[in-house]
């Protein structure tokens, strides 16, 4: 999988981050939007998007809860869930911020619980308890198998991923 050394994740894309000095470095834990904010803002009559983001300078929207919500849903609702309802509330943030907002959801166990195949790069959310040894076929649901176009967040050189990045999804 490609790398990126690069700030631009706090400013642009998707990103999904598991590392905690990664995760201060766009925000103050105060800043952190629930999943419940954060699909609300995405729905038609929802609250709608802020006219500012909340961290990194305007720059930043960071949301917890997506880890604890797959845990909840049985495999299949998942993949529903993750394929239709999120990857929607995506796209509407894309819509919204364009360019010009990253959108980062923080997962503290992300790095044991998404798995990426090394001759392929294709990531796999692994299931936990009550569902353990399943798995959801995380890119294909969300950014549809362009496996080519997620990268491993690096903070420094020759340091462990501290999450994941993709610039758009379509």
């Amino acid at each position: 999988m490609r790398q990126v050394l690069d700030t631009v994740w706090q400013r642009r894309g998707t990103s999904w981050l598991w590392d905690e000095e990664a995760r201060n470095t766009v925000c103050a834990a105060g800043e952190v939007w629930s999943l419940r904010q954060f699909l609300l803002a995405a729905v038609p009559n929802g609250s709608g998007w802020p006219e500012e983001l909340p961290s990194n300078q305007g720059r930043t929207l960071v949301v917890a809860g997506l880890e604890g919500s797959l845990d909840l849903l049985a495999p299949d609702q998942g993949e529903v869930w993750l394929g239709d309802t999120i990857k929607r509330a995506i796209l509407s943030f894309q819509d919204e911020w364009g360019g010009d907002g990253a959108l980062i959801f923080w997962m503290p166990q992300g790095d044991k619980r998404l798995s990426v195949l090394p001759t392929t790069d294709a990531v796999s959310w692994l299931c936990e308890a009550p569902h353990r040894g399943n798995q959801l076929d995380f890119g294909r649901l969300l950014w549809g198998e362009a496996n080519e176009y997620p990268q491993e967040i690096l903070l420094r050189e020759g340091a462990r991923a501290a999450g994941l990045f993709h610039l758009r999804i379509t």
